[in-house]
């Protein structure tokens, strides 16, 4: 009995034409991830991909179907007539999407393997501590080697799968998301008078950060507009910031720390690691209304965009960022 032989590859079978490859389920999908997120920034942050693969994304898909489906503006992101319409069958395959994941959420809930993580050493000992240990009796299968240095660390040599940094200019390759909003300020024992201005604190013996023995020129402003430049004299520096803080509550000086070293941050109270107003030696911020320039104000949360990045360090930095999530400033 003969047999039919098997066509050779292609022959038989009707090729897809380039607008239907485009329009395949996962980029459907991604389309109606899009238009919800509202902003490929935050669809980026969603989706761990950086917005310039967002853009080439949607970019390839409207230049295959020969229609505009976004309407972009500096402001905001919308939906063109064709979008829309295109819209209502992709939240369709987005929602079949989801709930087949659903059915599969145990499974992919059992997280594991190592995680390398990079802090700086006050948000690493004060803030990230207390939440990797949270994290970690969800999922105990999950390990941590930990990098709380103020050292830079070179995320892709070291092989770093998470780094938690002070940065307004996060690398274009890696996904940011700000976890915690932080002002740097003036702390002191309760023994340490209250200041008025920052003038006031020429006179104080101050405790700075990698400072030395020359004058630091700092700037401050007011919570009303106010600003006022001041020459600060260390009376003790060094590259330990916890250390000067111990020296502080001791009442040695004034110490220039970002307040989440110091005062509990609102996530973390309960945790037998946060810091508390009952610990001993407390400090006070000595400059009430005041905060040091440092031209930095949030925490951000590195990764590599997928499929580089881990599904467990995108899982870490969701948590981490949940948790902190009222001291963390809109996204723009």
């Amino acid at each position: 009995m003969s047999t039919k032989p098997s066509p050779p590859p292609g022959v038989g079978r009707r090729r897809q034409t380039a607008a239907e490859e485009a329009l395949d389920a996962n980029a459907l999908e991604l389309f109606a991830r899009i238009a919800q997120a509202g902003s490929f920034a935050q669809a980026a942050r969603d989706l761990g991909l950086t917005r310039a693969a967002i853009s080439r994304r949607i970019a390839a898909i409207e230049a295959a179907v020969g229609l505009t489906l976004f309407a972009r503006s500096t402001r905001s992101l919308g939906l063109t007539e064709a979008g829309r319409r295109l819209h209502t069958r992709a939240r369709a395959v987005r929602e079949a999407a989801e709930s087949a994941r659903l059915a599969l959420r145990h499974t992919r809930d059992q997280l594991d393997g190592t995680l390398r993580i990079s802090a700086t050493a006050g948000f690493g000992r004060h803030v990230l501590a207390p939440l990797l240990a949270r994290f970690q009796a969800r999922h105990p299968a999950v390990r941590y080697e930990l990098f709380f240095t103020d050292r830079r660390v070179d995320l892709l040599r070291e092989g770093i799968d998470i780094a938690f940094r002070m940065t307004s200019k996060p690398p274009e390759t890696w996904v940011a998301q700000p976890v915690l909003r932080f002002e740097v300020r003036a702390y002191g024992a309760e023994s340490q008078s209250l200041r008025q201005t920052p003038q006031d604190l020429a006179s104080a013996p101050m405790l700075l950060l990698g400072q030395g023995e020359e004058p630091f020129a700092s700037q401050w402003q007011h919570e009303d507009g106010r600003r006022e430049d001041v020459a600060l004299q260390a009376s003790a520096w060094g590259s330990d910031l916890d250390g000067l803080i111990a020296l502080a509550r001791h009442g040695a000086g004034v110490v220039v720390a970002p307040d989440f070293c110091v005062e509990p941050v609102a996530a973390l109270q309960g945790d037998a690691v946060a810091p508390t107003s009952a610990s001993p030696n407390p400090l006070r911020n000595v400059l009430p209304g005041w905060q040091l320039q440092v031209g930095l104000d949030t925490v951000q949360a590195l990764t590599l965009p997928l499929p580089a990045g881990s599904e467990t360090a995108r899982a870490l930095v969701r948590f981490v960022r949940d948790a902190l999530l009222p001291r963390v400033s809109p996204p723009g």
